[in-house]
């Protein structure tokens, strides 16, 4: 099981990755941000998008916090179209998370949490340290197409290694 240290460090390893990608990401313009360029979700722009979209439906399960405008999965590349709306929410919602996991307690992780997934069109019910875990790691799966997807188009973002993170991060 992971402990609320775990989950404060992935908080702020989150919020570095993603000011680092949408760093990168500003350097290009609003035209190659939206190239398919293959990956699940087509875009970097839609990619980003789909991934707030994602974080915003797994924080109203965890804090009861706002869920996302769009209904789907697949709808999910149109939560956010604007570039600057996107940019200001991201860094909301980094923040936003990085509260919330200052306040978790191991009681809390070890609890379960049950809701509808309308993935699989099913109530589930699993331990929320393993939602957690889901949570950060669906972060870090997306932000790896994106990463690829800016180093092709020639911008580089920061280095991706947990042992480089900040210490900044974790405050």
């Amino acid at each position: 099981m992971i402990g609320t240290q775990y989950v404060v460090m992935l908080a702020g390893y989150n919020k570095w990755q993603n000011e680092s990608i949408y760093a990168a990401a500003n350097k290009l313009d609003d035209a190659e941000r939206r190239i398919d360029k293959g990956a699940f979700f087509g875009s970097i722009h839609s990619t980003l998008s789909h991934l707030i979209w994602g974080d915003r439906i797994w924080m109203s399960r965890f804090s009861g916090s706002k869920k996302p405008i769009q209904p789907s999965i697949a709808k999910s590349v149109e939560e956010v179209g604007d570039w600057l709306e996107l940019v200001e929410q991201r860094a909301e919602m980094d923040q936003n998370i990085l509260t919330w996991s200052k306040a978790l307690s191991e009681a809390d992780l070890k609890s379960n949490l049950t809701w509808f997934s309308g993935a699989i069109q099913a109530e589930v019910s699993k331990p929320l340290w393993i939602l957690v875990a889901h949570f950060f790691n669906h972060q870090t799966h997306h932000r790896g197409q994106v990463h690829s997807m800016l180093t092709s188009a020639g911008v580089q973002p920061e280095d991706t290694d947990l042992f480089m993170l900040p210490e900044r991060y974790l405050s």
